[in-house]
């Protein structure tokens, strides 16, 4: 029961409070993780890279956080909590990054809306409204607003939209009198589970160094010189 213990929650071998040179250690790989997760998704939006804007660049950082763990020996029910935050995080911090991108230089204009579809009665609906529109020029957005557009929208109503100048992010849909969005705001609550998960299972990875004992060494008899 000890093995199993320590293998699926880690040995944990230290008596009283841990070291503080290993929770430091447990902090900085989670902050790092997070970090890059978050942050490849971010520059992905704003430069244009999809492999990173789409989320992948994440994936691969959670998966380099979840070797480092598995390197220093984690228990592995610590390991694969790790891994479902680092995962999930990595998934919803693209959305995140699109609007972070439009609130740092997005710029609105108004769009006219064409159809009207969704909505609770609609079967393959989430109970949204999903806004057809087209933009000054009469040209038709690639995506339908949800923001912005309800029950009571019309064909022919105007919609204000926030598009990315430089073209790298889908246009959003701006709610009527909504607060100022802090994109990164929801993701702070998964990060920071993150970094606890990866703490305690750094902190619990510790080992006591056992070094083979070697045998003391005996004292060789000493031959005396021949009595004269």
């Amino acid at each position: 029961m000890a093995h199993l213990r320590s293998t699926v929650w880690g040995p944990a071998e230290f008596v009283g409070l841990p070291p503080w040179w290993l929770t430091a250690e447990g902090i900085l790989a989670g902050c790092l993780g997070a970090g890059a997760i978050v942050g490849s998704a971010v520059a992905g939006a704003w430069y244009g890279v999809p492999g990173l804007g789409n989320g992948e660049g994440g994936l691969v950082c959670a998966a380099a956080l979840v070797v480092y763990l598995c390197v220093v020996r984690a228990g592995r029910a610590l390991v694969g909590i790790a891994a479902v935050l680092a995962g999930c995080l990595a998934l919803q911090a693209p959305q995140a990054a699109v609007g972070v991108v439009l609130a740092e230089r997005g710029r609105v204009e108004s769009a006219v809306v064409t159809s009207v579809e969704g909505g609770p009665g609609a079967v393959s609906s989430t109970g949204r409204y999903l806004c057809s529109v087209t933009d000054r020029d009469g040209v038709p957005l690639k995506v339908r607003i949800w923001r912005g557009c309800g029950q009571t929208t019309r064909p022919g109503d105007t919609l204000a939209v926030v598009y990315d100048p430089q073209g790298h992010v889908s246009p959003r849909g701006v709610e009527a009198g909504g607060s100022r969005p802090e994109p990164l705001r929801d993701l702070g609550g998964l990060a920071a589970a993150l970094v606890v998960a990866c703490v305690v299972a750094v902190v619990r990875s510790y080992r006591l160094s056992h070094t083979a004992s070697r045998p003391a060494e005996r004292d060789e008899p000493v031959d005396s010189p021949p009595s004269r």
